[in-house]
């Protein structure tokens, strides 16, 4: 049955390792925004330490958990794996979760300390600081023999790169990053770089959902509307004025009556 631990154990660390993929699952802080779930193949990922553990996020066309993770106030993220040969398990990691994205000073130093490979579809280290790890039984998994990584995604992008390096401007991975990785399917800010860069460059959002639930505006976590402070002044005067009279002794109450400064 399911164990928790509050750091990773160090029985599980070389199943873990040897995982061949993970998922992720995010959410944002509006309660009409949506809970994404990505998985990501490759062992791209590595535990630092018994509280900390990185995996390499690829590009693609969405960008949910960067969304997720810089959204103010959030970060939530959980990490998943589970056996699909030998002994059942799953195992998940809860945390706060940080992208470190390609092309800053934090992102070149990990990789050359841990000795990352990078690719050219390479965007983000994402950090997770662990506060819960636990393990459960697995035994509805079915069993699915590996028989390899798909090389689809890597071909596509060193071709990209190479196309860009010969001097095609259109297929540079920042503009890729501004019209893919601008925003998430709720609207919020996704890649930092994506961003900034669809804002200096004009580059529009890809249109990510279609219909009611499309988002006319950014879905964010419940505001107080002014309304709310209003009533909440209101009842301070209420309160304040309730027990300032309160402390009114009898006494001091006739003598300002008689002085006429209390009618």
């Amino acid at each position: 049955m399911g164990v928790f631990y509050e750091t990773i154990p160090d029985s599980l660390r070389p199943w873990m390792l040897e995982q061949k993929m993970l998922w992720v699952g995010t959410a944002p802080l509006s309660g009409s925004g949506h809970i994404n779930i990505s998985p990501k193949g490759g062992q791209q990922f590595g535990i630092i330490d018994e509280r900390t553990f990185w995996y390499m996020d690829l590009t693609g066309s969405g960008v949910e958990t960067h969304a997720h993770l810089h959204e103010p106030g959030n970060g939530r993220i959980c990490v998943m794996f589970m056996a699909f040969v030998g002994p059942p398990k799953i195992v998940r990691l809860w945390g706060d979760g940080r992208p470190i994205e390609n092309g800053t000073p934090e992102f070149d130093a990990f990789v050359e300390e841990h000795k990352v490979k990078i690719i050219p579809g390479s965007r983000s280290i994402i950090m997770v600081d662990i506060h819960q790890c636990a393990t459960s039984c697995g035994y509805s998994v079915p069993y699915y023999e590996f028989k390899g990584h798909r090389t689809i995604l890597d071909d596509h992008f060193a071709k990209k790169d190479a196309k860009y390096r010969e001097g095609n401007e259109a297929e540079s991975m920042d503009r890729y990053w501004a019209w893919k990785s601008q925003l998430s399917i709720d609207g919020l800010p996704g890649m930092k770089r994506g961003y900034d860069f669809a804002q200096k460059n004009k580059v529009a959002p890809l249109k990510k959902m279609i219909g009611p639930y499309a988002p006319s505006s950014p879905r964010t976590a419940s505001r107080i509307e002014p309304i709310h402070l209003l009533l909440v002044l209101f009842l301070g005067i209420v309160i304040g004025g309730a027990m300032a009279l309160s402390v009114v002794t009898p006494e001091r109450l006739q003598a300002l009556q008689r002085k006429g400064q209390l009618l």
